[in-house]
């Protein structure tokens, strides 16, 4: 639930964004918040490495569950 949303909150996207080379399940960190309920997720490597920082509405990324494992994948390099 957006409720539970918090600046440096981890979250999960919903579903994959291609465009972004992002997928669902992909952990992001949440920086900001807008007026409108809107955040920023910024999305990026164990590098370090930004992916993406995108401008996302609540329903398109989920709190973390306590019950849930981390899962690692390499980053596609593009269509």
């Amino acid at each position: 639930p957006a409720d539970s949303l918090s600046p440096d909150a981890l979250v999960a996207l919903v579903r994959d964004l291609p465009e972004f080379g992002l997928r669902a399940g992909d952990i992001g960190t949440i920086v900001l918040f807008h007026d409108d309920r809107r955040c920023e997720v910024e999305f990026s490597t164990f590098g370090g490495e930004t992916v993406a920082v995108l401008t996302m509405h609540p329903e398109q990324v989920r709190p973390l569950r306590r019950d849930e494992i981390h899962h690692a994948r390499a980053l596609d390099s593009g269509p």
